[in-house]
Formats: structure tokens, C-alpha cells, sequence
């Protein structure tokens, strides 16, 4: 069973340069642990760091951890998928994405929903299975 998450909506993110870690897990609605978890998975996370090895975001983070928590949190995305859809569509200068159709082949199918991706990817399999089935002799 899908677990959803009821999210409180996220404050607006103040005009300044750089926030601390603690500044941006209030800002994100995320705890700092998780913050620096995915700085470890998603390569678009690079805070600076400086003296201590404290960890300073930049707007540009701010928004992009808010995608991120967005498309595991609210769309239901693993970490993996999530990493790809970021990978897939780039942020224009204006912050927001520039959306493009997926290419088609078997191992990217066209979908609607993320919940549909596990789907199509089990009649995916089942039908390489039974393709498979057939052509060996019982």
C-alpha cells in the first residue's frame, strides 16, 4: 500500500544569499539528516561549505531540495526515479523546468503517472516472461 504524506505548505524562501542547514530544513520542511543524505545522492546538491565544514545553500538549493522532496514526498517517486526525472528535465534560468516527452523504447515507456511507471514495468516483465516461456519447450 502507497503511504501518502500530508505536507503543510512550505514558506516563502527570503531574498538572501546563503542559509544555514537549519535555516533551509525549516525552509523545506525536511530535517537536517535527510538534507545531507541527499546531497550524497543527487549531484545537483552542492552547498558550499567553509570553515568547519559548515554547509552553506544558495537559493538555487533551496528550490531544487524542494523539487526533491516534492517528487519523493508528494509524487511518490524512490530516490532513483527521482534522480532520473531531475536528470531528464534541467532548469532554465527562470527556475522553472523545461518539460520534454521521455524517449520511447522499452526501457522508458510513456506514462502518465508515477504510480503508472511501476505498472507499465510489470506488464513490461511479464510479457519478456512469457515471451521467454515460449519459446522453450515444455
Amino acid at each position: 500500500m502507497k503511504q501518502t504524506h500530508k505536507l503543510e505548505p512550505l514558506p516563502e524562501i527570503p531574498s538572501k544569499r546563503y542559509f544555514a542547514i537549519g535555516e533551509v530544513s525549516e525552509l523545506c520542511g525536511v530535517k537536517a539528516h535527510v538534507l545531507r543524505y541527499w546531497e550524497q545522492e543527487f549531484p545537483q546538491l552542492k552547498p558550499a561549505k567553509r570553515r568547519g565544514n559548515r554547509r552553506y545553500y544558495q537559493h538555487d538549493d533551496v528550490e531544487m531540495i524542494r523539487r526533491i522532496r516534492s517528487l519523493l514526498y508528494e509524487q511518490g517517486y524512490t530516490i532513483g526515479a527521482a534522480r532520473l526525472r531531475i536528470k531528464e528535465q534541467p532548469r532554465v534560468e527562470s527556475g522553472t523546468p523545461i518539460i520534454r516527452p521521455p524517449l520511447l523504447n522499452a526501457a522508458n515507456p510513456p506514462l502518465v503517472e508515477a504510480g503508472s511507471l511501476r505498472q507499465q514495468q510489470l506488464k513490461d516483465i511479464r510479457n519478456e516472461l512469457q515471451s521467454l516461456l515460449d519459446r522453450w519447450p515444455v
